[in-house]
């Protein structure tokens, strides 16, 4: 029992780190019944490295099937990610990890957010894009963080 209710604690620790926090938003097109269609503009933090943060904007379809949570929304995006604080990573990563992912149709889209490592360059690199169960859409966006080459970025 106490194995599962680890386990839960967990389960829920990590989704709590891994949540879209709204900064604001901008009515792209007046809709008659249902919230407007919008751009939308996320954070989301870095749940393996302290100090990062991930600004995603995107397109949020309105109306009443998104008010209903039955629209799809369109695959663009555009992502910055900034150190926002002292970048602090507690465990090795791997080279590559998906930090986050978010449903943006009713069963089949998902926007990911995938953090990857350049050793090289001594830099976290994130890349944006969205995926259907059957056909995924080739728009995607990139940035980097480049992390003080005195500070190890630990690896799997």
């Amino acid at each position: 029992m106490q194995r599962l209710l680890l386990a839960l604690a967990l389960a829920l620790a990590a989704c709590a780190a891994a949540h879209a926090e709204p900064i604001g938003a901008v009515d792209t097109a007046f809709v008659l019944i249902g919230p407007d269609h919008k751009i939308v503009v996320e954070a989301y933090d870095d749940p393996g490295v302290n100090g990062v943060t991930c600004y995603v904007s995107r397109a949020k379809t309105g109306g009443v099937k998104g008010a209903l949570g039955l629209a799809e929304d369109k695959s663009e995006a555009s992502i910055a990610c900034r150190q926002v604080g002292p970048i602090s990573i507690l465990k090795p990563l791997p080279g590559q990890e998906e930090i986050f992912n978010e449903r943006i149709s009713l069963v089949f889209k998902k926007l990911r957010i995938v953090r990857m490592i350049d050793s090289k360059r001594h830099a976290l690199i994130y890349l944006t894009y969205s995926d259907r169960l059957i056909d995924g859409s080739p728009q995607n966006a990139v940035t980097a963080v480049a992390v003080d080459r005195s500070a190890a970025i630990p690896m799997k």
